[in-house]
């Protein structure tokens, strides 16, 4: 489609984000395709691929709140947080208490500072962090502020405990793991993860691209840019609004959504003419899609 859009993909465990783009590239014929958020190679789960023109819209989905299903293991540290590292440390778990590790992981919950794992792409003096450990220098990636909205422990069989968490962009769940497993003095590492949802955007919608894949599915997944950003607030316009807006002219607000958050503008078809903002009463496009 001229307009491109936005392929909600299954990514199975072993590639890279950078991977699935490839794969992508081949199968629809385009070099024009961009991810919105990494997954590491072990995890699996929902990526969302902006194929097309669509690529301008992955600034309004990256920051968007994910929702991920875990397992981790209590006694165990590696050196990478997950299971693909080299157990550095080991520690009796026998003693503990299911009380707990419940209340370890509900402390999680909040805005609070976390400290990216040292294998992680964080930059350090320009560098990858995950580059520097390799090369075997002292790695110490500055905390940073990241909000957990949820934590829900599903299973505990200790010293394994499955959790599913609801969280802010940036939240690197393996470092919840890791911090878990420091409070209560035991260490521990995250050994299966995946991502279920991103936004509205859930893993049930999502296509595999492995194997010989179904074009028609594909087809089928792929997320119009309209219903790619439905978590925007929208507004409708009228044939001479939609003319307006493509030629980059502002329009009355009316009844729109004050706020700083994007709107989404609509043709009377549905489909998305631009992303605008509201000003002093006026919506201005800030990003002419259609």
């Amino acid at each position: 489609m001229s307009e491109g859009g936005v392929l909600p993909v299954d990514k199975p465990e072993g590639p890279t984000s950078h991977d699935m783009v490839a794969r992508a590239r081949g199968i629809l014929g385009t070099r024009r395709i961009g991810h919105t958020g990494t997954l590491d190679p072990f995890a699996t789960g929902l990526l969302l691929l902006c194929v097309g023109p669509s690529t301008r819209l992955s600034e309004y989905l990256t920051g968007l709140p994910k929702r991920y299903l875990a397992r981790m293991r209590l006694g165990e540290v590696t050196d990478t947080d997950d299971r693909t590292g080299a157990v550095i440390a080991t520690h009796d778990t026998t003693r503990l208490d299911p009380d707990r590790v419940r209340q370890a992981l509900a402390a999680q919950v909040g805005t609070i500072s976390q400290r990216p794992p040292i294998y992680s792409a964080k930059k350090i003096s320009g560098k990858r962090a995950h580059a520097l450990a390799r090369e075997g220098q002292e790695v110490a990636p500055d905390p940073v502020r990241v909000t957990i909205h949820d934590i829900q422990i599903r299973e505990m069989e200790l010293p394994e405990v499955v959790f599913e968490v609801s969280c802010g962009s940036g939240t690197y769940i393996r470092a919840i793991a890791r911090d878990v497993g420091e409070v209560l003095g035991v260490g521990g590492h995250l050994l299966e993860l995946r991502r279920t949802a991103i936004g509205v955007h859930e893993v049930a919608d999502a296509v595999s691209l492995e194997g010989d894949v179904d074009r028609d599915a594909i087809e089928r997944a792929m997320l119009s840019p309209a219903r790619a950003l439905r978590h925007l607030p929208a507004v409708g316009l009228t044939v001479e609004q939609v003319e307006a807006v493509r030629n980059g002219r502002r329009i009355l607000a009316s009844d729109a959504p004050t706020g700083p958050e994007p709107i989404s503008l609509l043709a009377p078809e549905g489909t998305l003419v631009a992303i605008a903002e509201h000003r002093d009463g006026w919506l201005q496009p800030r990003k002419v899609i259609g």
